[in-house]
Order: structure tokens, then C-alpha cells, then sequence
């Protein structure tokens, strides 16, 4: 089963020898040492798996893995790791990672017909288009504005109460805040309280797309313009004509992009890649980021001129351990959308532990805990072990949880099945709902039923796919 795979790992005999084993078998395999020259690789596009060590110098297999996930969150991460434990497995395994590979293995017997298994999987549920996957999937179901920014924090009512009076105006937005604080729910406030409402509101994750597509995306191309544009397309920002585009992670796009970028800000004009003739659009942006973009302009990676044009209205969402109290209003809130009609409690040490975290993750973080939670656990009686890893570590180091885990002496593969199996249930045998409450992609989920031989159990649950 032909595929494209990276290797990144400190150890170069092993790298180059694994690489070497999988050309020999007809896979496209590259190897590097360097895990960020590995991450700067994956932006081009074109790879199917990555294959990463776990301890290497610099950032690490699980710091690679997130990174890898953010720029393309299609691909498929495999573990190599000396050091084994059921915490880092499991951890990987709650990041995205598909399997973990335990040094010494074997590359005929262990690694190939994991790659056989995982690309078969594949071409049985291929990938949607970059494009779909980023901006014209349908949007998620978030909370309405009155939940997840009702506050008593100083800096958030002031916030809520500049929404109204942006929204009147054509003025195009920049909003700043960590990621998960809940930058895309406040553009779509914007765009829904203003004149635009009810006008096309496309979104457009800038870090999500290749550089080499990323134009195309916003400004569509030509029959032609380049290998595999067999048709006209149109581009984001002429779908978006008469209504709000979202450019999240606009500190993402390259500084050659920000030229044309900055054209249609300045003029309302577009040109498509491969076309020699401009359109005119009324498209108003909303930008977001997280990242110091006055810090890359000293850098020479961001143009000013293009962070004035943007940075007409600044909106700053402070990060949610800034917003302590709003807290178990927001797990009230999410326990009555995930929990339906059943009344979800909290043990008090399992509340105490959510409303101490830091929440690195913000919002989008406290979704995904409290929905875990009611998969996982008894929505009766949430207790500490129910809750993510993170929170449950969290805990552990101040005290709060015993030592020994709630699980007992099960084995990773026990609790993978179990989880499955219960994401499955819970779903009615739903596959792509039971991946999203997971957090894994459906692809994941299909090749870890067929590893533990449980498709057949799932498929009496009957519910299929979406």
C-alpha cells in the first residue's frame, strides 16, 4: 500500500535505516533529523503519515505531534518512544496521535502492516479537500452569546459592549486572544448583529491551508493556472462579496501573500491566480490571531502597513483563567448541552479541580473536558477520574487525587477498548459523532476498532456514519 511518509528522529542510524526499509516496500519516505525543519516540511503539503521520535532535543514527540495536527490536522501521527508508559500513551493518543511504537521494533513485522492498515483505512474514508476541511465545512454549533459571554469580569462586559456599536459599522476587526477563547464565536456576533447579517459569512483558517493553496483559497484561479486546476474556481473572498470574511490565524499567511492581501483591503480589487483581469468585492474582514504580530513586524515576517489596515477595531478576549468566575456557569451550561435531558452533577472534587485548572486550551478546552466527561463517566455522579488527563495530572500534583489511578491495573489496550466502545454506545453506533466525542479523526477510529477486532461489535450498534 503505497504511501508518502516523514520520519523525524534525533537518531540517525535508525532514521535513515527505517527510511531505506519503507522506499525498499514502495512508500514515499523522507527522513530528518530536526523536528522543526520536520514541521516546516509538513506546511508544503504532501504527506499521509508522520513518524515521530518521542524524547528528542529541542521540542518533543507530543509538541511535534500538536504542531503537526495544527498545520494539517488530516495527517495521521505515529509514536516511537524508548520509554513507554500507559500516561504518555494515553496522552498521545488524547492528542491525535493513531499508535505508539515501543524501540526496539520491528519494521517488516510491526511498523509496515500498521502503514498497511492505517492507508487502507484511508482510501476507505478519503480526506476531503484542505479547502473544505478549513472554510466551507459547516460551521460548529457554539453556544449562544448570552452563555459563553455572560460575565462579571470588567474586561468582558466592556468587550460585549463595543459588539453592538462595531457591528453598525464597516470597519474591518482585529481580534486578539490565546486559542479556544472564543474568537470565531465573537466574529459571527459581529456579523449577525451588523447590516450584514443574513449576507455570506465565510471563515477561512489561514494556518490550516499550504502556503502554495492558501491564495487560491482567497482568491480563486483559472482553468490551467497550475497543475491540477482543471476548472475555474472562485475564491473565498468572492464568495464572501457583500457579507464578512474570517481570516483566523492571519499571522499565518506569508509575507508574499500579504501584498495581495492588503491590494483587496486598500482598493476592494482581486485578482484570481493565473487570471490578468481584477474584480471589484465589498467584503468586510474580520481578522484573528494569537500571535504578537507587533513582535513580527519588528521581525520583518508581518507588514505593517497591512497590521494598520487590519487593526482598525482591536478586540482583546482575555484567556479564561482571567474569567475565574464565569466558570461553573460555562460547565453548567455545556452539562445541560451535552447532558440533553439528563441532569448531569459534579463531585465536588471534580468541580473544585475544574475551577482551579488553568485552562490552557480556554473555552474550546472546557467544551471538550465537560463533553469527555459525560461520555466517559456516569453524568449521575462526574468524578475525577472521568475528567481529561491534564485535569486529572492537574489534581494529582496538588494533592487532590489519589496516586493510584481509577482504573486500577488495566492495561492501555483495556482502556482504549473501553473508551471506544463507549463512545460507540453512547453515539448508537454513530461512527463520525462517536470520533468527535473522542477527539480523534473517523479514519482513527476505524483503524483502532479493526486493531482490537471489535468492528464487528460496533457494527451491531448499527447507527453507521453521518
Amino acid at each position: 500500500m503505497a504511501g508518502s511518509i516523514l520520519i523525524v528522529d534525533d537518531e540517525q542510524k535508525l532514521g535513515e535505516l527505517l527510511t531505506r526499509s519503507l522506499q525498499r516496500s514502495n512508500y514515499s519516505a523522507e527522513y530528518v533529523r530536526d523536528p522543526i525543519e520536520a514541521l516546516e516540511r509538513l506546511k508544503g503539503g504532501g504527506f499521509d503519515v508522520l513518524l515521530t521520535d518521542l524524547r528528542m532535543p529541542g521540542i518533543d514527540g507530543l509538541e511535534v505531534l500538536i504542531r503537526a495536527k495544527a498545520i494539517n490536522p488530516a495527517i495521521e501521527v505515529i509514536l516511537m518512544t524508548a520509554f513507554a508508559t500507559v500516561d504518555t500513551a494515553r496522552e498521545a493518543l488524547k492528542r491525535g496521535a493513531v499508535d505508539y511504537l515501543v524501540k526496539p521494533f520491528s519494521a517488516d513485522e510491526q511498523l509496515k502492516p500498521l502503514l498497511e492498515s492505517l492507508l487502507s483505512t484511508a482510501q476507505e474514508s478519503p480526506r476531503k479537500p484542505e479547502s473544505q476541511s478549513a472554510a466551507s465545512a459547516p460551521p460548529p454549533k457554539h453556544a449562544p452569546k448570552s452563555s459563553v459571554f455572560r460575565s462579571q469580569t470588567p474586561a468582558m462586559v466592556d468587550l460585549y459592549a463595543k459588539v453592538e456599536k462595531i457591528a453598525r459599522s464597516t470597519a474591518n476587526v482585529l481580534l486578539r486572544g490565546e486559542s479556544g477563547t472564543g474568537k470565531e464565536v465573537l466574529a459571527g456576533m459581529i456579523q449577525e448583529a451588523g447590516p450584514r447579517a443574513g449576507k455570506p459569512f465565510v471563515k477561512v483558517n489561514c494556518g490550516a491551508i499550504s502556503e502554495s493553496l492558501l491564495e487560491s483559497e482567497l482568491f480563486g484561479h483559472v482553468r490551467g493556472s497550475f497543475t491540477g486546476a482543471h476548472a475555474d474556481r472562485e475564491g473565498h473572498f468572492k464568495s464572501a462579496d457583500g457579507g464578512t470574511i474570517l481570516l483566523d490565524e492571519v499571522g499565518e499567511v506569508s509575507p508574499a501573500l500579504q501584498v495581495k492581501l492588503l491590494r483587496v483591503l486598500q482598493n476592494g480589487e482581486m485578482t484570481a491566480v493565473g487570471d490578468s483581469r481584477s474584480i471589484k468585492v465589498d467584503v468586510r474582514v474580520i481578522a484573528a490571531t494569537n500571535r504578537p504580530l507587533e513582535e513580527m513586524i519588528k521581525a520583518g515576517t508581518f507588514r505593517e502597513d497591512l497590521y494598520y489596515r487590519l487593526n482598525v477595531v482591536p478586540l482583546t478576549l482575555p484567556p479564561l483563567r482571567q474569567r475565574t468566575e464565569d466558570i461553573p456557569g460555562l460547565i453548567e451550561y455545556f452539562a445541560r448541552k451535552f447532558g440533553g435531558n439528563t441532569k448531569v452533577v459534579f463531585s465536588p472534587a471534580a468541580n473544585e479541580a475544574m475551577c482551579s485548572y488553568s485552562w490552557p486550551g480556554n473555552i474550546r478546552e472546557l467544551e471538550n473536558a465537560v463533553e469527555h466527561a459525560i461520555v466517559l463517566g456516569e453524568p449521575s455522579g462526574i468524578e475525577l477520574a472521568d475528567l481529561p488527563v491534564a485535569i486529572q495530572d492537574f489534581a494529582r500534583k496538588r494533592g487532590e487525587f489519589p496516586t493510584q489511578s481509577a482504573v486500577g491495573a488495566a492495561t492501555l489496550e483495556e482502556i482504549e477498548k473501553r473508551c471506544l466502545m463507549t463512545a460507540l454506545e453512547k453515539t448508537e453506533g454513530n461512527r463520525t459523532r462517536a470520533s468527535r466525542l473522542l477527539g480523534i479523526t473517523r479514519r482513527t477510529l476505524g483503524y483502532r476498532l479493526k486493531k482490537y477486532g471489535l468492528e464487528e461489535q460496533a457494527n451491531r450498534l448499527g447507527g453507521g456514519d453521518e
